[in-house]
């Protein structure tokens, strides 16, 4: 018998004419262009685009590329060599050169419109027409949509120029917030939190933008001086990057009867983000009102998930508004993000955001962005009142899947069968209290020691512990106590590496990528190289080399720095 096994081995794609055949624009080949859009996608002034899912546009290319790195990690993954990441024709096309790629590649992308909503209210003013139809992709391009062993990517240049939604900005990204979001895409996969992915990074030799930042040891809340920074190019990679606020602009079109179409529109995107982010669960033979209710609760399962996980690796993700909620639950857009050092319910790295989006808020306004998703989709139930019932059930009963999520998450980082509620408060009070490094406990944690000297390396020490540091050791012995006489017995060595598979060894915190970006705009790579490589490996032990520059607590003088402790969203 002639078995055809070697059909199902992966081809290296190792050019670009390799990649070209597996092309696949859905996107652009299913959905609406905007009627009044450029073929050849010459649209980069801020207009207002009435209709249509897409616009054509032409990225802008940054001047004299320079490789910077890849995610190495996504492209094996994706099969393709690494060598190409560095090839003439790969740089050209990901640094936001089209005019040469291959057929069927095509030689245009296309930016996406959608609207906002902060902490559950619709806003319109972040629209400079005050309609709601000048915001979205100011600068992020799609240039490739890709079935790779029957996965589907969209690839997205951030950075690549002006769209029609550019809200008379440059269109640019500096290389500063590019290395942020290229590193922590790619640790955050590896700290098993869904996210895009990281596929390369390129910087210009000669293009320079002027971007407000932070002077050298400033402790301003918000930037002091005019910088000059070179500009960069990133590639993210999601199977759509398809937003709640995208279903909600063609929602409140439908709502508010805008255009002939508008209905037809809210539909089609649904059903689009269906097919891109949920085929595998939802059933294809189900109506569209039978269909609207699966993505509901399917989607509500991922969101609290993803929240419950960004929570267990102290990942705050500082502007949590419905445009910056993927639909498809995974983490999207790193701008203000970070990771907390000390353990703070009121941790928010962002200067522009508030407590509604800080550490352990972040399950509530995941509730409100989900809130708007429901709104979102509710036109199209407006004739099905079984299924409406359905979805209002689903949306009432989301508190009660996060908490579910949370306890579940909290009682897996302590290594716990069940959730125990009075063990958890009295920690979160001692944590906060002496107050300690979150990654670090946790991790010291996950060893099972017999006391609490090994938990005092995760110890800061503020003015709670210097004032009485004995009567909050006795404390800490007797949680201890109390959390020893409930971890199962016996397994102590399989507990152990259970939990050092949920509390992470490294995280990416800002004290570590600052060095690194900016040795990076004097075109030195090798810190950043150094610590894409430790942070793609975040649960292992790696070498007391590694652990002793990453596994340590922040040094006091850097507390309360701008653009470590704290920045402003200029990218």
């Amino acid at each position: 018998m002639i078995t055809r096994h070697h059909l199902e081995i992966p081809t290296t794609v190792a050019t670009l004419d390799d990649l070209a055949p597996l092309a696949d624009y859905s996107l652009m080949n299913t959905l609406n262009c905007d009627p009044e859009g450029q073929a050849n996608g010459a649209d980069h002034a801020p207009r207002q685009v009435f209709s249509g899912h897409y616009v054509p546009v032409n990225p802008t290319p940054i001047e004299n590329p320079e490789y910077v790195a890849h995610g190495k990690h996504l492209f094996h993954e994706l099969g393709f060599a690494d060598s190409m990441a560095q090839s003439d024709d790969f740089v050209r096309m990901f640094s936001g050169d089209l005019s040469n790629v291959p057929g069927p590649l095509r030689k245009v992308g296309w930016a996406c419109g959608y609207a906002l909503s902060i902490y559950g209210t619709e806003f319109y003013q972040q629209c400079p027409f005050q309609t709601g139809n000048g915001y979205g992709d100011g600068r992020a391009i799609s240039v490739l949509e890709a079935v790779i062993n029957g996965q589907r990517w969209e690839m997205q240049l951030k950075g690549a120029g002006r769209t029609p939604y550019c809200r008379g900005a440059d269109g640019r990204a500096v290389l500063r917030s590019s290395v942020r979001e290229f590193l922590a895409q790619e640790h955050m996969h590896a700290l098993g939190v869904p996210t895009s992915r990281s596929l390369s990074l390129y910087v210009s030799k000669t293009e320079q933008v002027r971007r407000p930042w932070y002077s050298e040891g400033s402790r301003s809340i918000d930037p002091d001086i005019l910088v000059s920074e070179p500009v960069a190019i990133s590639t993210r990679v999601a199977p759509s990057f398809i937003r709640v606020g995208q279903l909600e602009l063609f929602s409140r079109r439908a709502r508010k009867r805008e255009h002939p179409q508008a209905m037809e529109e809210l539909e089609k995107i649904v059903l689009h983000l269906i097919d891109r982010e949920y085929s595998g669960v939802i059933d294809q033979s189900l109506t569209t009102a039978e269909k609207v209710v699966s993505l509901a609760r399917e989607f509500r399962s991922r969101l609290t998930s993803l929240v419950a996980n960004w929570i267990r690796v102290g990942y705050c993700q500082g502007n949590f508004n419905s445009d910056n909620c993927a639909a498809g639950g995974f983490t999207l857009d790193y701008g203000p993000f970070g990771f907390c050092d000390t353990f703070d319910p009121q941790y928010q790295p962002w200067t522009g955001g508030g407590h509604h989006f800080a550490f352990l808020n972040q399950p509530a306004a995941a509730e409100r962005n989900f809130h708007s998703f429901c709104s979102a989709v509710r036109p199209l139930l407006a004739e099905h009142p079984d299924c409406l019932g359905q979805l209002e059930e689903i949306q009432s009963e989301f508190p009660k899947v996060m908490q579910a999520q949370m306890e579940s998450m909290w009682a897996a980082k302590l290594g716990l069968d069940a959730f125990d509620t009075v063990l958890f408060r009295e920690l979160a009070t001692l944590m906060m209290q002496t107050p300690v490094d979150y990654t670090i406990f946790f991790r010291e944690l996950s060893s099972l020691p017999d006391d609490i000297e090994p938990l005092k390396k995760s110890f800061y020490k503020g003015l709670t512990y210097a004032a009485d540091p004995e009567g909050l050791d006795k404390r800490w012995s007797a949680w201890l106590r109390q959390w020893k006489s409930l971890i199962r017995p016996g397994a102590h060595g399989e507990l152990s590496n259970q939990m050092k598979l949920v509390n992470p060894k490294y995280t990416l915190r800002e004290w570590f990528v600052v060095p690194a970006y900016q040795q990076a705009a004097a075109g030195d790579y090798a810190l950043l190289r150094e610590l894409q490589n430790v942070m793609t490996q975040p649960c292992a032990e790696q070498s007391e080399d590694v652990a002793k520059k990453y596994y340590r607590l922040k040094p006091p003088e850097l507390f309360e720095v701008g653009g470590s402790s704290h920045y402003s969203c200029s990218s």
